[in-house]
């Protein structure tokens, strides 16, 4: 064939202009709950709360929609955060004895949380900087004063200081260190020569003159700040927390021994008793107390809610926090460790009781809401903070525009799941949200190790929990997972209550989700698993017995010289058995062997269901319940393929000898001569060329291209299906079209089948068949990683139903269709029937990366409501996205998105059709992004403090914002920020673009204003396809 090489003008103005309008790179809002939560604040007046973690990130929650975000100049664990209490700023303190003041201000009609200022305590007075301890200022706790303008700072070295707020500004004068203290301590209080660290500090609710003060040796002082003198003393066991009544006539103290004290607070210097002395979980010896809080209640006795506390030899290792009121008492048992906790009350001074309406506890991976105004204490469900990770995150699928009646189900089913949660308002519900209501519905399913289904409402900045789908209750397992947490009895002490969905045991691995599809229009879901389970499922508005269904699929086809070295199916449950509302499952699909399903595809239309593994792949109508095709993938050397991923025989000297093999085989190569006619020396003639051709460059010559080796057909696992696709489209000829599946492997081999679909009226007559009717191999083997049919338009085609109920425009058909078969290395579209190479672009020989997810995304544009474009949006290994027409596959942005160390965010990563993505930046967290300018999901809102203030940052009007995004910290540090002086647009000198002369003459299937965007090259091919046809023309 010949080929031609042009030379590449500069960039067309019109279309740099049209890409402003359609692509903008936004990182927009974190899902999920904090990786390593460390600290825990709330603002009673603004009714925001605030989560630090370990990484340095900070995080501020009001009313759903409400986020902020912020992330420390330096990293380190905050240890604390303090609110001013209605001033729209906080204090965190991090463990290089630090204080950080942030400041949430207002631009462009929306507010933004950032750093203004810090402070660190000098050393102490009398000290040099070379003989200091160098604990002796390290800042064990932090009290603000009500007025918010005072914070007092206590230390090891048993110091008190004050700092001025919101100057930062020590005051000296009014320090008070452990020597003065220790002068007005009679000698019978005196806890040796020293009274150790400051523990906590309390001002008296009545008198803000008065700070309880306590030392960890057990010393507690009332003093007085105004006199500098101590009006009270109490001399108790090792300390742990302090805390008020609300009329301040006593307090409380928690120890170390596991007992609580309350002490009665009188203007006698006496030695004062405390009136009770308490160990609830006594007589034996028990773990200490860590915080205690006192509030009355209205409705009688006051509530005394605690942490820890609990018996050291049987429970010592239970996460657990106590409610008593009364003769009432609940443990509440989480199964992660509590961080620290609070409660949302009235806080009117004129009130007399605190009437404490919901508790909030902080544990490592999740946050637990408690009623406790409804008898009971029942739990409240987050809005936002949701716990992701509850049992690790195997598996992510989204799908958007879902029709309201199913929403409308799943939300319903999603209640009947929990009827003994509170249905009282979410307790935090400071700020107002600005972001108009999302048009269209997205949901987000998460397939987890345990072997459920989550789903979550991804439509908004919260991403809030819907429903949970089951599916360990099919299969006989050691576990009974139909039962919930079991509940404390009776007589059971402690009276011990699980709460919390963090359970991150699974009972057996087999059970995890790896691959998920849903039709949102017929409500028909397929989920697959890593025992080679492929489960379908319908919806039900009620509740059902029904049997489960089986149908085994052999892959090997009776293969001689396999055997399975891996993990046995899963055995389903015989019998009628119970299914709540919901999906529930209607047939199950078992692969032999039961490896991990690689791929899965569902057609409604036809009700056929595809799927794939590491030794083929098969086709199941399930209307009929019975298979259709069952094809085997199997290289004779894919000796790993029959090991699977759960099985411990892999040999690490097999692994070496083999990697060995390939390094020798690889040198030796170069010396051989190779056969003129074998596929591999055409490659090595063209490395050739392009090795003679390296010398100097002038201004507009294509740019060097990588030499990329093709891969070797006996590489272990090149019979894993990596993708399977179903279309309706032309195979036999250019004149008839019809059903289709296509499956691409890991060895860079297509096929495509056709299927022969009956009719309605003739369903229970005849049965689908399918006929292969092409086979594909790449040259270069590397894996399909995707493929896409393209109607005449070059558009691509809809889903299924979705002509058949008016939903979208009918696909062209009276054109040429095209598919589009992606590699790790390269695009390229190949027109239909007749399976001829037309456009390609090689990734891999110009960026040195390789594809891992792919994506097909229509972006409109922002200034107009007519037009939009359908693009490829390919991430690569390398952690950057890049934007690419189709079919042209001409490039047209490139950003970064994920750091290339981040393995696991880039293979969780997973697009929308809309425009937008996720993926994780740790086990319990989604970033969000957008490449669309008009389809962004970021926080808008305002939150308005109660008295008028002047910023304190002087840049805090200078954010750099282009797009008025009110995010401005990042919490992952994942995102090269890019200037706006830096080109993302790619254009006729990025990228390796190859089309073949019939492409030339079909430039309308691009946008007209595209065509002069880059020209085309069409030397250097260096791909070889050997195309097999098993049908004939009709």
């Amino acid at each position: 064939m010949m080929k031609f090489r042009f030379r590449r003008p500069g960039n067309d103005p019109q279309r740099e202009k049209l890409k402003l309008e359609l692509f903008a790179f936004n990182k927009t809002v974190e899902h999920g709950f904090p990786n390593q939560p460390s600290s825990l604040a709330y603002d009673p007046k603004l009714r925001l709360m605030a989560i630090a973690t370990k990484s340095g990130s900070l995080k501020i929650y009001g009313v759903p929609g409400v986020e902020f975000t912020g992330l420390h100049k330096e990293t380190g664990t905050v240890t604390q955060m303090h609110f001013l209490h209605g001033q729209g700023r906080l204090l965190s303190l991090l463990d290089d004895n630090t204080i950080h003041l942030w400041e949430i201000n207002q631009k462009n009609c929306y507010c933004f949380l950032e750093e203004v200022r810090t402070f660190r305590l000098p050393g102490r007075p009398g000290f040099d900087g070379a003989n200091a301890p160098p604990s002796i200022t390290r800042i064990t706790v932090i009290m603000l004063k009500s007025c918010s303008k005072l914070a007092c700072l206590g230390t090891e070295g048993g110091g008190v200081y004050f700092l001025e707020l919101p100057s930062m500004q020590l005051l000296d004068d009014r320090t008070l260190l452990q020597d003065e203290v220790l002068q007005g301590v009679p000698d019978d209080y005196r806890c040796g020569k020293a009274l150790g660290p400051v523990e906590s500090l309390q001002e008296d609710p009545a008198d803000p003159d008065k700070i309880l003060i306590g030392y960890s040796r057990g010393l507690v002082l009332l003093w007085v700040q105004s006199t500098r003198q101590v009006e009270n003393l109490f001399l108790s066991n090792q300390l742990e927390s302090l805390s008020w009544e609300r009329s301040s006539k006593t307090f409380v103290s928690s120890h170390s021994d596991g007992s609580y004290m309350v002490w009665p607070v009188n203007n006698a210097r006496s030695k004062s008793q405390p009136i009770t002395s308490s160990i609830p979980y006594g007589p034996f010896p028990c773990k200490a107390i860590n915080k205690i809080i006192w509030r009355t209640s209205e409705m009688g006795s006051p509530f005394i809610i605690f942490s820890g506390g609990m018996p050291r030899a049987s429970y010592g290792d239970r996460h657990c926090i106590t409610i008593m009121q009364g003769k009432a008492q609940v443990t509440l048992d989480f199964t992660s460790r509590v961080i620290d906790f609070f409660t949302v009350q009235n806080m009117d001074p004129e009130q007399v009781y605190d009437n404490p309406r919901a508790l909030l506890v902080l544990v490592e991976e999740e946050l637990v809401a408690v009623d406790l105004q409804t008898p009971g204490w029942p739990t409240i469900t987050p809005p936002y903070l949701a716990s992701l990770h509850s049992s690790a995150i195997t598996c992510s699928y989204h799908i958007s525009n879902i029709p309201a009646k199913l929403w409308e189900r799943i939300i319903s089913a999603g209640k009947q799941q929990n009827p003994l949660h509170s249905t009282v308002e979410w307790p935090i519900n400071g700020g107002k949200n600005l972001a108009p209501e999302p048009v269209h519905k997205g949901l987000l399913l998460t397939g987890h190790e345990d072997g459920t289904v989550r789903f979550w409402d991804a439509s908004g900045v919260s991403l809030k929990p819907l429903y949970k789908l089951a599916t360990a209750n099919i299969f006989q397992t050691d576990a009974d997972h139909t039962e919930n947490f079991p509940q404390c009895g009776e007589e059971e002490w402690p009276p011990f209550r699980k709460v919390g969905c963090f359970d991150p045991y699974s009972d057996d691995p087999r059970l995890g989700i790896q691959k998920i599809s849903l039709c949102k229009y017929s409500s028909r879901l397929v989920v697959a698993g890593t025992a080679g389970q492929v489960i379908v499922m319908e919806f039900n508005d009620e509740k059902s017995e029904r049997k489960m269904n089986l149908s085994t699929v052999d892959l090997l086809q009776d293969r001689e010289g396999f055997t399975w070295k891996g993990h046995d199916r899963l055995s389903p449950k015989a019998g009628l058995m119970g299914f709540a509302a919901g999906f529930q499952p209607s047939f199950l699909v078992q692969c032999v062997p039961p490896a991990t399903v690689t791929a899965v595809a569902l057609h409604t239309e036809w009700q056929l269901v595809a799927f794939g593994t590491s030794h083929g792949f098969g086709i199941f109508d399930y209307h009929r319940q019975q298979p259709v095709l069952a094809r085997c993938t199997l290289h004779p050397n894919d000796s790993l393929a029959m090991e699977g991923p759960l099985s411990r025989v892999k040999s690490l000297k097999k692994s070496l000898r083999q990697s060995f093999r390939r390094i020798r085989k690889s040198r030796v190569s170069g010396k051989k001569r190779p056969s003129s006619c074998s596929p591999t020396s055409k490659v090595r003639e063209a490395n050739a060329k392009l090795a003679e051709q390296d010398g100097p460059c002038e201004v507009e010559v294509t740019p060097v291209q990588r030499r990329i080796e093709p891969r070797s057909a006996d590489d272990s696992l090149s019979g894993v299906v990596r993708c399977l696709y179903f279309a309706d489209t032309f195979l036999r000829d250019a004149t008839h079209h019809g059903p289709t599946l296509w499956a691409g492997t890991n060895a860079g081999s297509v096929y495509a089948y056709a299927l022969e679909v009956p009719s309605r009226e003739k369903w229970t007559e005849r049965s689908t068949e399918a006929v292969l009717g092409k086979e594909i191999q790449l040259m270069h083997r590397a894996p399909v990683v995707s493929i896409a049919v393209l109607d005449g338009r070059g558009n691509p085609l809809p889903e299924p139903l979705e002509v058949s109920r008016d939903l979208a425009k009918a696909p062209e058909m009276q054109g040429s269709h095209s598919v589009l078969i992606i590699s790790e290395e390269q695009f390229k579209v190949f027109t239909l029937p007749r399976v001829s190479a037309k456009t390609k672009f090689k990734l891999t020989a110009h960026e040195g990366s390789r594809v891992r997810k792919l994506g097909l995304m229509n972006f409109p544009s922002i200034t107009s409501d007519d037009y939009s474009e359908n693009c490829l949006v390919c991430l690569t290994n390398l952690g950057d996205i890049h934007i690419f027409t189709v079919p042209g596959l001409r490039p047209q942005m490139r950003y970064d998105c994920i750091r290339k160390e981040d393995i696991s965010g880039i293979a969780s990563c997973v697009f929308t059709r809309t425009g937008q993505g996720f993926y994780l930046i740790s086990p319990s967290e989604f970033e969000r992004f957008s490449l669309s300018t008009r389809n962004i999901t970021e926080p808008r809102c305002v939150v308005a403090w109660e008295s008028a203030r002047d910023p304190l940052s002087p840049g805090s009007n200078l954010c750099n914002n282009l797009q008025g995004s009110p995010k401005v910290n990042r919490a992952n540090g994942t995102h090269k920020i890019q200037n706006k002086g830096e080109c993302n647009s790619l254009g006729a000198t990025d990228g390796v673009m190859e089309d073949f002369p019939l492409a030339l003459s079909q430039t309308p299937l691009d946008s007209p204003i595209s065509s002069t965007d880059i020209t085309l090259d069409a030397s250097g091919d260096m791909t070889v396809e050997d195309v097999k046809d098993y049908l004939p023309e009709c």
